[in-house]
């Protein structure tokens, strides 16, 4: 079997870290939160998240996340609605909050997969901050 590609990535913690430090200013603008796609690949795709406040509701219709957390922690609601949804894009549905979701905590070395179509929202502790390595699969 034949690689997808011969490109080896390879990222410590600290250059994750970095790389989140780079996004600060961009979340102090765009409402807490900044994220950068670092690689592509023909059916995934990698990125590097920072969060000072809670994310909104969504569903990846076409994609599954796995999450590395890198530093802090946060909750995790998966499952149950997203009331008032609204799709922002092909195969992307966002919304305000989770409801009837299942709550766990996540703290660094934690790894999640969320399978494509689950709704899903990050909650933080206030003045928290919540930095994350994620991998993005197309999983339909």
């Amino acid at each position: 079997m034949q690689a997808q590609t011969s490109k080896v990535d390879h990222l410590t913690k600290e250059q994750i870290r970095e790389k989140a430090q780079a996004l600060e200013a961009q979340a102090r603008t765009q409402d807490g939160s900044a994220s950068t796609k670092l690689s592509e690949y023909p059916n995934h795709y990698t990125m590097v998240a920072l969060r000072h406040k809670n994310g909104g509701a969504e569903i990846h219709e076409y994609f599954a996340d796995f999450f590395i957390v890198v530093e802090g922690h946060a909750t995790l609601l998966t499952g149950g609605s997203i009331p008032d949804s609204k799709t922002t894009a092909p195969g992307e549905i966002k919304g305000a909050s989770v409801q009837g979701g299942v709550p766990e905590e996540l703290k660094e070395g934690d790894v999640v997969h969320i399978p494509a179509g689950v709704p899903h929202q990050l909650l933080l502790p206030e003045g928290g901050s919540f930095v994350y390595f994620v991998i993005k699969v197309k999983e339909s």
